[in-house]
């Protein structure tokens, strides 16, 4: 039999003899590790193959024998079906075993179920039975307690009439009454009879209650020193016996009090009151719960006392010694004082003072400071008033300076209007020798004097008060920093302006301006910073934005009035430079031996055109660079062409007006405004017309740069040259 390539491996040897193998054959059969898990019918053959003699390859030991193989498979196949009948009659016995054993659980769990319902029947019955059983014994403990409690009171009533009759014949017979070890049944009894002899009438039994209230003070006395003594000892435990037996005693708040007064003793040894009571709050609030009974009322009380003794003392000790000599240190010590008040109140919130302990701490700060709080914001603004006027006044006495009465009313509204229409100087010019009178100092004096009232402001106001206090100080700082200082430089600056034809002027208004607007930068900064909040939910929010809109609108007038003045100067100076601008440099009188190149003129004018450019740009800032600059590039337009129609040209002089116009447009450059160098491109385009041949003069008009201007602008610049008349150039513009 060929291989089926398994490798099996036999774990006994051949039988030599027929009926060993028979033996082996048989035992294989029936042996159940034929069958074990994982079983391979291919491997199974082979095996058995194997283990025929003969039944090998023919390479083997013994020949390859098919007749015998065949005889043994038959009988091992008839082998298999008797084994298999063993098992199936083994199988259905176990069946049939399986069967009876489930029908037999099935009757067991029927009879534990009947069972199961007889118990849970007689457990209702039980319960019904105990609950019956405890409801008679209930109404038979109230009737115990009907009976025994009128007798107990009996009894208490005897025992107490026992003790007042020593009362009455004014001997004091029990011990309990002078052992100390009994002192707290003897505080019972005391007390219960103090509250009976209250009752009696004062005329027949006026020596009995004398007796007996002298006892109650004595005992109550004697409590409270024991108690006082136990606090000293530390002896927590006793303290709390005696407490709880003073708390029927109407000297139980004299013995709070008494532990108050000297828990203190000794906490306050440091200079920071405030710290002290932290840490004297946070030692006594668990030796509180420890001894008394309701320790939420023994705590408040103690903070309540510490409130109106150390804190309202240390308070008017720092206030009132400078409320009147020193208002700057005063309003610091407030700030100071109430921050650090309501941050210890903030820290007492987490003990136990009750249901409303946030009231209960909140009255207590009020109870400190209102009388400081009612009078805060008039001594702020009288502060901020004369700090800022000190302020002010320290400026301008370091330079010397004199303020200047600034108009006001119908009239300087007048010159104002007048100056800006016609662009004229109202009142005599001042030389401030480039000084712009505005500070950054001071500002930064005043912006931190504001900040620091605005802080006090928004943590001493009440909060239906802080809007109308936050907008009284914005405009002590709107008549400091923007009226008094920003505005009244402006002022100067204004007045500081030469006039337009004015020789080798100093411009100083630009740096006025630069400075002005940093400063506004630093002031816008500190209405969002610090005020806005302090409005923004308020109909003052409208009343600040408004007075800020206001005081922006009358510097913007006064700077772009200043601004056009000083443009008007830049002008004028230019003016003045192309004075020195001869007839003969458009008309040489040897034409044969002239250098090309722009004129002196041309040179200074642009020199100092680009000075005044580079100062713009250090002046402003944002989108009003390219404003100014296009507003000046006009107006440097408008002069050089005005200028050049003032010559007439020879075809060289031509040459040499277009050599300065080229020049002008490369200063133009400077501005970076396309508008000024479009102006300039065309002027270069109209100096063209003058060294243009006469033929093609009509070409040229025609060009880009020229063809959408106006004939007679393009005909006036022809009628600048020489040989207009003689050629005829008329002609080409009729």
């Amino acid at each position: 039999m060929a291989s089926t390539g398994h490798n099996v491996a036999f774990p006994f040897k051949r039988s030599s003899t027929a009926g060993e193998r028979g033996r082996g054959i048989v035992n294989m059969a029936t042996t159940a590790q034929l069958f074990e898990e994982p079983f391979d019918a291919d491997e199974y053959i082979e095996r058995l193959a194997w283990r025929t003699p003969g039944g090998g390859s023919k390479g083997g030991a013994e020949a390859f024998d098919p007749k015998r193989l065949l005889d043994e498979f038959k009988c091992h196949i008839e082998e298999l079906k008797q084994l298999d009948e063993k098992i199936q009659r083994k199988v259905e016995k176990l069946e049939h075993q399986c069967h009876r054993e489930a029908k037999e659980f099935a009757h067991k769990v029927q009879d534990l179920q009947r069972s199961n319902q007889v118990a849970f029947q007689h457990f209702q019955e039980l319960d019904e039975h105990i609950s019956y059983v405890a409801t008679k014994v209930c109404h038979l403990g109230d009737q115990l307690e009907g009976v025994n409690t009128p007798r107990q009171r009996a009894v208490e009533a005897q025992r107490l009439m026992t003790y007042f009759n020593e009362f009455l014949d004014g001997d004091l017979r029990s011990d309990v009454f002078h052992n100390p070890d009994k002192i707290k049944e003897a505080a019972d009894i005391i007390q219960k009879l103090h509250l009976i002899a209250q009752e009696l009438p004062f005329d027949r039994f006026a020596d009995v209650k004398a007796k007996i209230a002298s006892k109650y003070h004595d005992l109550e006395r004697q409590l409270i020193q024991e108690f006082t003594a136990a606090q000293r000892r530390g002896e927590i435990g006793r303290m709390r016996e005696v407490a709880a037996v003073l708390l029927h005693f109407k000297g139980y708040a004299h013995c709070v009090d008494v532990y108050i007064k000297q828990c203190q003793e000794g906490a306050y040894v440091r200079n920071d009151v405030f710290e002290d009571t932290a840490a004297l709050c946070q030692r006594v609030n668990k030796q509180v719960g420890e001894v008394f009974s309701s320790p939420e009322t023994v705590m408040a009380k103690l903070i309540q006392n510490i409130f109106e003794n150390k804190l309202q003392a240390h308070v008017r000790e720092k206030l009132d010694e400078t409320r009147h000599s020193d208002v700057e240190q005063y309003l610091k010590n407030l700030y100071d004082l109430y921050t650090r008040t309501t941050a210890l109140a903030t820290k007492l919130t987490e003990f136990n003072l009750g249901s409303d302990k946030h009231t209960f701490l909140s009255k207590l700060i009020k109870n400190i400071f209102s009388s400081y709080l009612e009078s805060y914001i008039n001594m702020e603004r009288e502060y901020l008033r004369s700090r800022g006027a000190m302020i002010l006044q320290r400026y301008y006495d370091s330079k010397n300076h004199q303020k200047r009465s600034i108009g006001s009313g119908s009239i300087q509204e007048l010159k104002e209007r007048i100056r800006q229409r016609t662009n004229l100087s109202l009142g005599p010019s001042i030389d401030t020798h480039g000084e712009t009178f505005l500070s950054p100092e001071l500002v930064v004096n005043l912006l931190q004097e504001t900040r620091h009232a605005f802080e006090r402001c928004h943590k001493l106001s009440d909060p239906s008060d802080l809007p109308k206090n936050a907008f009284s100080i914005f405009l002590l700082l709107v008549e400091h920093l923007c009226v008094e200082h920003i505005d009244y430089a402006l002022e100067i600056g204004l007045a500081a302006i030469p006039s337009s034809d004015a020789k080798n002027a100093n411009l100083y208004f630009l740096d006025v301006v630069q400075q002005a607007n940093s400063i506004f930068h630093l002031f816008d900064k500190q209405f969002n910073d610090q005020l806005m909040p302090l409005i923004s939910s308020s109909p003052k929010l409208a009343e600040c934005l408004h007075k800020k809109k206001e005081v922006i609108e009358q510097m913007e007038v006064k700077l772009d009035t200043g601004i056009d003045r000083t443009l008007s100067c830049m002008v004028g100076q230019m003016k003045h430079i192309l004075t020195e601008q001869k007839k003969t440099d458009f008309r040489p009188e040897d034409e044969n031996n002239v250098m090309i190149q722009y004129t002196t003129a041309c040179s200074k004018v642009c020199g100092y055109v680009s000075k005044q450019v580079e100062h713009v740009r250090k002046s402003m800032d944002g989108k009003n660079v390219d404003t100014v600059l296009a507003e000046l590039g006009v107006r440097f337009h408008r002069l050089i062409h005005e200028h050049l129609q003032q010559f007439s040209y020879s075809s060289m002089g031509g040459m040499l007006a277009i050599c300065d116009v080229a020049e002008y447009r490369r200063c133009a450059k400077d501005f970076r405004v396309p508008l000024v160098l479009q102006l300039f491109d065309t002027l270069h385009s109209l100096c063209n017309l003058l060294v243009v041949a006469p033929d093609n003069l009509k070409q040229v008009c025609s060009g880009e740069q020229l063809t959408n201007l106006d004939r007679n602008l393009l005909h006036a610049f022809v009628q600048l040259r020489v040989d207009y008349r003689s050629a005829r150039l008329g002609r080409h513009f009729s």
